[in-house]
């Protein structure tokens, strides 16, 4: 559910190659007509449309990817919340009442604030965010947890940091210009950056994040210690640091700064996160640092 988002178009790809075409059903609110195996239009709100579907297709595992992100969410902080948490309620009840086996709820690092210690974060620390995005994946959290205690779920997530990837636009991220600087590097040599240039935050590439996703939900339940959330980590750094990155391989390139309201949201979040737990129980480990992302990026991009 989610099916055409940034992360939901490369995960369906995935999911696809493992159990064959016909055996994965994407679902999104929007048509795709050029979609690959099963679609399914349909509102993630819709509980009833959602349960005829689970039933239609004998569905096992449900990746619940709907959702409007930081940036987008707080143009519109009542929609966002409505469809963040009631869409994870109709998701796990579902599982609840037997309907699906598996649930995958993404969270993110939106879910920490201002008072979180900003490097290295911990698995568990203060959780104090300020923005709707980041308050609604703190009470999904609780929510997983809580489902999982006392209705037996098997719910998994992680807390996805930044990610960045060359097969679909931005969505509305405060991390999203990570994204569409490589895509203005190469149409236009230059870009306008709506963060300031020593905005440390921390990043993954779409495959890392599709590889953790993947190992998470294949990992035996008894190693899935932790049904709040997991940190993951990948790579950390700032607009500067990107910048220097993509001249190595377009000398021309120039990038200007004018900090917009996503400034503050990036402001309350960590610079680097510790994924200590990630690594020892389900053996996390990403393959990308941001010069061989860099490089990836502009040659599928090119």
């Amino acid at each position: 559910m989610g099916a055409n988002g940034q992360i939901g178009l490369e995960l369906a790809e995935a999911l696809r190659k493992i159990y064959g075409e016909n055996h994965v059903v994407s679902a999104d609110i929007k048509p795709q007509p050029d979609a690959v195996g099963p679609y399914e239009k349909f509102d993630v709100l819709d509980r009833e449309a959602m349960y005829g579907i689970i039933k239609k297709y004998n569905v096992s595992q449900v990746y619940l990817l709907a959702a409007l992100l930081s940036a987008t969410a707080e143009q519109k902080p009542k929609a966002a919340w409505n469809l963040n948490m009631e869409g994870l309620f109709n998701v796990l009840d579902a599982a609840k009442e037997g309907l699906i086996k598996k649930v995958y709820w993404p969270s993110s690092i939106a879910v920490f604030g201002p008072s979180t210690p900003k490097v290295n974060t911990p698995q568990y620390t203060v959780m104090e965010p300020n923005t709707v995005y980041g308050i609604s994946k703190q009470a999904g959290e609780r929510f997983c947890e809580y489902y999982f205690q006392k209705y037996h779920v098997d719910v998994r997530s992680i807390r996805y940091p930044g990610l960045i990837g060359f097969k679909s636009a931005p969505g509305g991220g405060t991390t999203d210009y990570a994204v569409h600087i490589y895509h203005e590097a190469l149409k236009n040599k230059t870009y306008e950056c709506f963060l300031s240039k020593e905005t440390t935050l921390p990043m993954m590439y779409m495959p890392d994040a599709l590889k953790a996703t993947l190992a998470l939900m294949e990992a035996p339940a008894s190693t899935v210690k932790i049904r709040s959330s997991y940190n993951i980590s990948g790579m950390s750094f700032n607009p500067a640091d990107i910048t220097a990155e993509i001249k190595k391989h377009i000398p021309a390139f120039t990038i200007s700064y004018k900090p917009d309201f996503r400034q503050a949201i990036a402001d309350s979040w960590p610079q680097s996160i510790n994924d200590t737990e990630a690594r020892e129980h389900w053996g996390w480990k990403p393959d990308y640092d941001l010069a061989k992302m860099t490089e990836d990026m502009l040659k599928h991009l090119a």
